[in-house]
């Protein structure tokens, strides 16, 4: 459900359901070729609008979506990740998209794994899946630091469709696994009383 009190905190990262007041960093984000080539292409702010409101339109509708992340040291949004599985998507995903000026500094890794640990505590998934294009190399590194492995190819569904991907992920058993040797934790998980 759609909750604005919700967060999910790590030592450098606030996760929390995105709101319109995202909407800025988003269309930057998004208006980026660098960041918003692996994610679908870049977009004007009216079609990131509607993305926008499509996230949060899944956590009203699923209980789940991307998170907006922030950079506590500053309060900045330095980009979106989470579980994501829209219809016809090819697993629970769990994906991420950093803004390029918060690229090196481990975020993506970071999020992800807090991402993660709440996909699998809140939603009863049994496996978690990345969605990378075949020559996005960052992602492939930041799948790999998760202890995840490239499982297979897909095509995405509407309206990507044609755009094929490399699959990578783990079930919910490689996850406990490995997960003690991780070295990031999330702090808290803050919910509405």
């Amino acid at each position: 459900m759609y909750d604005p009190q919700m967060r999910v905190e790590t030592e450098r990262l606030i996760l929390r359901q995105p709101r319109l007041v995202d909407l800025d960093a988003w269309a930057e984000f998004m208006a980026d070729p660098e960041t918003a080539v692996p994610v679908g292409g870049v977009q004007p702010r009216p079609t990131v609008w509607r993305g926008l409101a499509t996230m949060v339109g899944a956590w009203a509708m699923n209980g789940f979506g991307m998170f907006s992340a922030f950079e506590k040291s500053s309060g900045q949004w330095v980009g979106r990740l989470g579980p994501w599985h829209p219809e016809g998507w090819p697993g629970t995903e769990v994906g991420w998209g950093i803004l390029r000026r918060y690229w090196g500094r481990g975020y993506a890794t970071e999020g992800a794994i807090a991402a993660t640990d709440w996909a699998f505590a809140n939603l009863g998934w049994t496996e978690v899946i990345h969605t990378i294009a075949p020559d996005n190399a960052n992602s492939q590194a930041v799948a790999r630091r998760l202890g995840s492995t490239q499982l297979r190819t897909a095509v995405l569904p509407t309206p990507f469709q044609g755009f094929a991907v490399d699959v990578w992920g783990q079930t919910r058993a490689q996850w406990e696994q490995q997960r003690a040797r991780l070295p990031l934790r999330h702090l808290a998980e803050a919910a509405s009383a």
